[in-house]
């Protein structure tokens, strides 16, 4: 059993009990004799007592592993002489300087935690964020202790042939008895959540990369044999991140060595260890016929977002766990910039506020809504969250709309500058930006400190004989655990007008002598009610707010749905244009949802036909802009728009909309589904991937209209598709539909991928995703299937997390058995791994929002978990937050 299971209660970590460390580590010389059922580990730091740190004892961090021995400035100190528990040694008396070697041993094929040094595959490797490194060897695991590392790692040649750690190469040799060893050093200090080890039989694909400044740097990605043809995506965005991070930021890598290493078995998406990034398979992988667009395009962004870190998280680190959005906020904000330069920058703004609004808003709603930098945690891998990343990066992206691109530039040159090789705060970041544009964000700091999301509301008064608009916004924020009142935030508001025509009106301010130039004006609003008056409007405006989503709030605007079709079919803003008309949707779908409860008749408003009309017939419209405008909110984002979720009823009116505006459209959409089927071969491109996905959204249009012609259409798509992203569309369509048909869809596709894993869990994932009624009982008997292991997250992502976050209609089955079934799987999962387990809890997350029969079953779910006695941290923490008053 897994020792991170106790009855005790767990302790809290409280922002306000930070002390700077008792020691610093000057130098680590690593030694592993490494194989899979025991490594021995030989740790020899070099410590100091730090001149700034409070005075006490020498303490370490430590779990799951034996203590061999520990020597310090070369003599062995008896069991007397210190202290050891669970999760620390403790070494009294010791002087300001001194040298400690500790041997200790660890059974990685037992780690099925997968933190630390566990086995996955024909691979040993490490995953050491946040507090991984501590199941390694005996260390203050921290990340304000930076230190130099040298590693030396010896294993058997034949079954370890490759041996890898973070930094340079400095020497390698062999042993006389079959084995062999390596030596490598990282001249660049590093917390211990840094460090990487990875050992394995794996084929490498190489290239380089010249720097700005000349020098040749080695690209390496490790894999296993088998995937060694899925290496060029990831080496051509590497490649891709390098260029990028130079041209936009002036960063230059610093090392000679830069090396991926793709892992089966992994609780993230990547980890950016110095010089070794290790990845989950899913997230560096592709090939056209095995990876999809989205594949793809999502691996070259989590590239990207590693690669970045080399200096934003790496050569600049964070101070302490609560300041982890410090290099998370701002990296998710520079790979999102990066994605949206290299492809749609439109379609990317628009996929980065969706899962916001259907995730973080959720978050920043329930239980556990905390600010982007907590106050207080029980186990930080559960702070590893879209508040601290998605709405970390908006909070860095308004910084940059208040400072502008050229001022943000200077701000992030002098905090790299000032702060190199240090860990900081977020603090440290925002006055870097202060100092270098002569700005005060004092107030915008509340953005780091306050939990929840605001609400905006805007009305505006037009006087026509004054030519003038008043525009009122008024700000507050619902109170959330911990924080029942909240102060106005400085929320940077991004607006423009339009006249009947969809033409601007100028957006000059009263008191201003001059019109101003753009066609969008940013305002601060900073007070709880703020009235800006816009002058010389000629006539009648409709407001485009928020464009580019240029702030993290809800938006409320008393538009009519007229009003909405306008800016759908008129606004400037890309974004605001989709948001439009997802709004129309929304008003229109919860308007049926009434009409369902109430059992009255259901029937499609014209408006929102002819608005879908004009859109799929708009050909100067990118196509993958107007696929994304044709997309129906998801059944998840319309119950978090109702005060109490009607699953059903959301479900029903869904299907409704999408069978009508098929039927209605059919001919249009037949027409795009053919302009945009003639065979050419696969690329990955922002144009060819617009096209294959109207392509693909038109398909699902023309197989709700229940035609029989449309099933076979899809079907041959499936027999004739070269590349995965029409593929999988189509087995998606599949699953959905009762029949013979179906159910052969999904045995060929198994038994022509059953040796790929990651196709194997596009697989799972398909069938969890079902909307049909057996679902459930698919996915348990999925669980006993060849192709799933409880043991591999990746699996229990793609079935279990699956049916629980993204089926609501079968999840919150009225019986229950959805709450059941998570449950049983999460008191499973929390024996094996407890960061997986916890995440899972994440469906649960709006349990008190649903009807009363929903939440008493939801409820009795969780107090089952709540009275399991050896809950890990992980699972205690959120199950004790979802359950308290």
């Amino acid at each position: 059993m897994d020792t991170s299971a106790t009855e005790m209660t767990p302790q809290v970590t409280l922002l306000a009990n930070y002390q700077k460390p008792a020691y610093l580590v000057d130098e680590v010389l690593l030694q592993f004799d490494l194989d899979s059922a025991l490594t021995r580990v030989v740790s020899t730091l070099k410590l100091r007592k730090n001149p700034e740190g409070p005075a006490g004892d020498c303490i370490l961090d430590g779990e799951e592993q034996e203590l061999i021995a520990v020597k310090m400035n070369g003599t062995t100190l008896s069991p007397s002489q210190y202290q050891r528990s669970e999760t620390q040694l403790l070494i009294p008396n010791t002087p300001d300087q001194f040298e400690l070697e500790i041997t200790t041993e660890i059974k990685p094929d037992q780690n099925t935690a997968l933190e630390g040094l566990y086995h996955s595959g024909r691979i040993l490797c490490t995953q050491c964020e946040a507090e991984g490194f501590r199941r390694i060897t005996y260390y203050p695991d921290r990340p304000d202790v930076m230190s130099v590392f040298t590693v030396t790692i010896v294993a058997n040649a034949k079954k370890w042939p490759v041996m890898l750690s973070n930094g340079n190469l400095e020497d390698q040799g062999k042993f006389d008895d079959g084995r062999h060893w390596v030596r490598w050093h990282d001249p660049h200090p590093k917390p211990s959540y840094l460090f990487a080890l990875v050992a394995g039989d794996l084929y490498c694909q190489q290239d380089s990369f010249t720097t700005m400044n000349g020098r040749e740097v080695a690209l390496r990605i490790y894999v296993d044999p088998e995937n060694q043809h899925k290496c060029d995506h990831a080496l051509t965005s590497l490649k891709q991140s390098m260029k990028w991070d130079e041209d936009t930021y002036g960063r230059e890598y610093d090392l000679d060595v830069f090396m991926i290493v793709a892992v089966n078995d992994f609780n993230m998406g990547a980890m950016e260890n110095k010089g070794l990034n290790i990845f989950n398979a899913a997230c560096v992988l592709a090939s056209p016929e095995t990876a999809t667009d989205h594949d793809f395009y999502t691996i070259q962004s989590i590239v990207g977002h590693e690669y970045f870190h080399n200096w934003s998280g790496n050569r600049v680190t964070c101070r302490d766990w609560f300041q982890l959005s410090l290099k998370e906020g701002f990296t998710v904000m520079r790979d999102q910039s990066f994605s949206a330069d290299l492809n749609s920058e439109a379609v990317q703004r628009i996929d980065d506020v969706d899962k916001l609004r259907s995730m973080q808003f959720a978050e920043d709603a329930g239980p556990m809504a905390h600010p982007v930098r907590p106050d207080s945690y029980i186990e930080i891998s559960n702070f590893y969250t879209v508040t601290i990343y998605e709405k970390g990066a908006e909070v860095v992206r308004m910084i940059k709309t208040l400072v502008g691109d050229e001022g943000f530039r200077k701000g992030t040159d002098l905090y790299f500058e000032r702060h190199d090789g240090q860990a900081v705060t977020t603090d440290d970041f925002v006055k870097a930006i202060e100092d270098a544009n002569q700005i005060d964000l004092s107030q915008f700091r509340r953005w780091y400190q306050q939990a929840g999301t605001p609400e905006l509301t805007v009305e505006t008064e037009y006087d026509a004989i004054e030519e003038r608009l008043t525009m009122t916004v008024t700000q507050s924020c619902p109170a959330t655990p911990g924080q029942t009142e909240k102060l106005p935030f400085h929320i940077p508001l991004a607006v423009g007008l339009l006249d009947k025509d969809g033409d601007s009106l100028p957006l000059q301010l009263a008191g201003e002598k001059t019109p101003y130039p753009d066609e969008t004006r940013v305002l601060s609003v900073t007070e709880a009610s703020q009235t800006f008056v816009f002058i010389n409007v000629g006539s009648q405006p409709v407001a485009s707010v928020l464009r580019g989503f240029s702030a993290p709030v809800k938006l409320k605007q008393n538009l009519t749905n007229h009003q909405l079709a306008f800016l759908m079919a008129h606004d400037k803003d890309s974004f605001n244009r989709w948001d439009a008309g997802q709004t129309l949707l929304i008003n229109i779908l919860l308007s049926l949802v009434e009409d369902i409860q109430q059992q009255k008749s259901l029937s499609l408003s014209p408006l929102l036909i002819s608005q879908f009309e004009r859109v799929l017939s708009d050909t100067k419209l990118d196509p993958a802009l107007i696929a994304k405008m044709l997309t129906l909110p998801t059944e998840n984002y319309l119950a978090a728009q109702m005060d109490v979720p009607d699953v059903d009823a959301i479900h029903q009116a869904r299907e409704f909309v999408k069978v009508q505006l098929a039927i209605a459209l059919k001919p249009q959409f037949e027409a795009v589904y053919q302009a945009f089927s003639a065979p050419v071969p696969y690329a990955f491109s922002a144009e060819d991937m617009a096209r294959r996905s109207l392509k693909n959204l038109s398909l699902s249009y023309l197989i709700a209209t229940g035609d029989p012609m449309q099933l076979q259409r899809c079907l041959k798509q499936m027999k004739q598709a070269d590349n995965m992203t029409d593929l999988l569309s189509g087995l998606k369509l599949m699953s959905d539909l009762r029949g013979p048909e179906g159910e052969h869809a999904l045995r060929a596709f198994y038994e022509q991928w059953k040796h790929d894993k990651q196709v194997v869990d596009k697989w799972l994932a398909v069938q969890a995703g079902s909307k049909l009624p057996d679902t459930l009982l698919r996915v348990k008997g999925l669980m006993k299937h060849e192709a799933f292991s409880m043991k591999n997250p990746n699996n229990v992502r793609a079935l279990i997390g699956m049916f629980c976050r993204n089926n609501p209609v079968n999840f919150h089955a009225k019986d229950g058995s959805g709450y059941a079934f998570l449950a049983d799987q999460i008191l499973v999962l929390d024996k094996l791994n407890p960061q997986v387990a916890a995440r899972m809890l994440g469906a649960l997350n709006s349990w008190r929002r649903y009807d009363a029969d929903r939440q008493a079953l939801m409820k009795q779910a969780l107090e089952r978990i709540a009275a399991e006695k050896t809950l890990s941290a992980d699972v205690y923490e959120i199950v004790t937050k979802y359950l308290a008053d």
